[in-house]
């Protein structure tokens, strides 16, 4: 069934009078940023200005949802942008053609329509044309404006679904969170599911009992030939061609012993070359993941950053310069102009060699959407050196992180050649080396590959060691025995989620999308739902109440299943297939049961106050432990009329000499936990983390 394309159709007004001098054309923009970037590109009749964002939104007030009438949105114009739109009104007078451009995607439509609904509404009539570009590169951009299109409403109508789903959602559960667990409280169809991954692991963290095992390594070396004082490690892989489980120290003392007395002899050698071939240039979820594991980057500062790179970027003399491709994108398909232009720099740079038989074709993830490309340089050959002294030095860490990702992407195959040795002693066991040599950089020579840690630590260690440079060895060689190591381990739990973690299992499950993957993290992290610990998400006590209150009382909105579900059924409506109304009448159906029966039966959480031997410091009345937004506080018997509060102490006195405070956990707005001194501001001293325990009892006992 072709699709139905629907579209606010564009007027051209008898009204509208064309200036002699000045620009017959507005464009407008989200940024300032942008609209600098693009003013450069466009003739004098051509006016950029920047919308600022949306301009038009669901007021945050009240619903502003009639549910009883198809899902009606009550949109009004947002207090920040009254004076931005005014002057837009003002900007569109006399002009031809009025251009929105804002980025291309869902929400860069909705801000399109929204602003072609402000112009209709005031009866400009101006003719109004949708532009859009993954790239601000003058060819980029200039082609936009030679086929410039409507507003397609099918693009429109999937922002609003997914707009007034979450508001729905949102604006019916929270008070039901206020009423039971505490004010300042959210749920959210993507942010409550991810906020399930975090606390699933950290339970299953809790539960995991630790196992011992054993491994045993054989320090050999030749007994004869050139290579006799090469040395290497081969581990012990099966005992009468069993693999062994070493359970404990009596058992590998005993097989030290046997082995002791056993001649030890090359019994197999097998040398193969594989071909590795590079990774897809990167999508937005793939960029988040590597920029938190070589960058140390947050997705939300990833975002940032990259969308200050795709912007532009002011280079000297040659003014503002998009430096990447659009940075919201689950696609890794590259325009064949791009993949050209890698090619001439690939030849130029490394040689013929390391070029591939023909141009690579990645593939994208199921419902990714394919008329976009992959995040990439505007041109392969602005390295990063050439332009380093206009960056910053985040924005160039990440730049050459994209630039060398898209080299690499259309680079050769690196060869390498694995070396396995297989080793008996005696008849009965038998020991494992592998080794592996580069024979071809290939991609490798623009970007090295990124370790990653296994999860299941015991099958890591439990596999042969592996050697860059093994002696060349015969079948049938005799070996010396020159030590046995026999090595306990414990099994770990799985690790907690970070910020690459997290966004790779969203991405596997098909929860959110790239535009939502770093504000679900940010919205977990402001609610104090979670909080980070040298990189990990932990999730805090409020943050497990909350998601125990929601999966026992709407467990079909935290089904991971259900809500990749409705993900797919909000690109339906994107590609014409689905209809936006009809979405969310099959979902609020079983919602509204669910939400009725929890307006009854939900019972409060909220703890009583607890009292404690402080006193308050204003009125000298007990102070009691309470329970906030964002954990537990202490406050005056004496509130209302005594407003005094203060943090919780944790134990930990105060180091600066002479102070006697204690140190306390604080949080201000927008940033991490810290621990600061309870006499601030008369004492400032602040740390990140507490002091090791041991170290607390040396400092108490120095306190005065």
């Amino acid at each position: 069934m072709a699709k139905a394309k629907k579209s606010v159709k564009a007027v051209k007004s008898s009204k509208a009078v064309k200036s002699a001098n000045g620009p017959k054309h507005l464009v407008i923009v989200e940024s300032p940023a942008k609209a600098k970037t693009i003013n450069k590109f466009l003739g004098k009749d051509f006016y950029v200005v920047a919308s600022m964002g949306h301009v038009r939104d669901l007021p945050k007030s009240r619903m502003a949802v009639d549910i009883e009438h198809d899902f009606t949105p009550e949109y009004i114009i947002i207090r920040r942008a009254l004076k931005t739109v005014k002057q837009l009104k003002k900007d569109a007078e006399g002009k031809e053609t009025i251009y929105v451009a804002p980025d291309p995607d869902r929400e860069g439509e909705a801000i399109s329509w929204h602003l072609a609904h402000i112009f209709s509404e005031e009866g400009h009539g101006t003719k109004i044309l949708r532009v859009e570009f993954n790239e601000i590169t003058k060819e980029a951009v200039l082609k936009a404006f030679d086929h410039p299109r409507a507003i397609d409403m099918d693009l429109v109508n999937a922002q609003q679904a997914r707009r007034i789903l979450d508001r729905v959602v949102g604006y019916q559960l929270s008070p039901l969170l206020w009423k039971n667990v505490g004010r300042g409280l959210s749920a959210g169809r993507v942010q409550s599911v991810a906020l399930r991954f975090v606390v699933d692991r950290e339970r299953e963290i809790r539960k995991f009992v630790p196992q011992e095992y054993w491994t045993l390594d054989a320090k050999l070396s030749a007994t004869e030939g050139s290579e006799q004082s090469k040395i290497f490690l081969s581990r012990l892989t099966q005992i009468d061609k069993v693999k062994p489980e070493l359970k404990g120290q009596a058992e590998i003392d005993g097989i030290k012993q046997e082995l002791q007395q056993l001649p030890f002899q090359v019994s197999n050698i097998e040398k193969t070359e594989k071909r590795r071939k590079p990774q897809a240039p990167y999508s937005t979820s793939k960029l988040q993941q590597e920029a938190y594991s070589r960058l140390g980057f947050s997705a939300a500062n990833t975002m940032r950053i990259a969308q200050r790179l795709y912007e532009g970027v002011e280079l000297g003399e040659a003014g503002s310069v998009g430096l990447i491709t659009y940075m919201r994108t689950d696609s890794v398909n590259v325009a064949t102009s791009a993949q050209e232009e890698a090619v001439r720099y690939i030849q130029e740079k490394f040689g013929k060699e390391y070029l591939p038989e023909k141009p690579p074709v990645y593939k994208s993830r199921k419902g990714a959407q394919e008329a976009h490309e992959a995040i990439r340089p505007t041109s392969a050959f602005r390295i990063p050196d050439s332009i380093k002294d206009f960056l910053e030095s985040d924005e160039l860490k990440l730049y050459e992180l994209i630039w060398r990702k898209f080299l690499s992407s259309q680079m050769a195959p690196a060869v390498d050649e694995h070396t396995a040795i297989s080793i008996l002693a005696g008849e009965k066991y038998g020991f494992r080396t592998t080794g592996k040599r580069n024979l071809f950089l290939g991609f490798t020579a623009a970007f090295g590959e990124i370790k990653v840690e296994n999860e299941n630590s015991k099958e890591a260690e439990e596999e042969a060691p592996e050697v860059l440079e093994l002696p060349e060895l015969t079948i049938g060689q005799k070996l010396a025995l020159l030590e046995l190591l026999g090595e306990q381990h414990f099994t770990k739990p799985p690790a907690r989620f970070n910020d690459a973690s997290l966004i790779k299992l969203l991405e596997e499950k098909g929860i959110g999308r790239p535009s939502t993957y770093a504000p679900t993290i940010s919205t977990i992290l402001g609610r104090m739902y979670a909080e980070r610990k040298g990189g990990a998400l932990i999730p805090t006590e409020l943050g497990e109440t909350v998601l125990d209150i929601l999966v026992a009382h709407f467990p079909t909105i935290l089904d991971v299943e259900f809500t990749a579900l409705m993900e797919e059924e909000l690109d339906q409506i994107e590609e014409g297939k689905r209809e936006w109304v009809k979405v969310l009448k099959d979902f609020y159906a079983p919602f509204s049961e669910y939400l009725a029966r929890a307006q009854t039966e939900m019972k409060s959480v909220k703890q009583a106050p607890i009292p404690t031997d402080y006193k308050c410091d204003t009125c000298g009345k007990q102070l009691f432990i309470k329970f906030g937004r964002f954990g537990k506080f202490m406050a005056c018997a004496g509130f209302p009329e005594c407003k005094f509060t203060r943090s919780i102490p944790t134990g930990f006195f105060c180091p600066e000499p002479g102070c006697g405070g204690e140190l306390v956990k604080r949080r201000a707005k927008g940033r991490r936990a810290f621990y600061g001194c309870s006499n601030y501001p008369k004492c400032t001293h602040v740390v990140n983390e507490l002091p090791k325990k041991e170290d607390a009892a040396d400092a108490s006992s120095e306190a005065p």
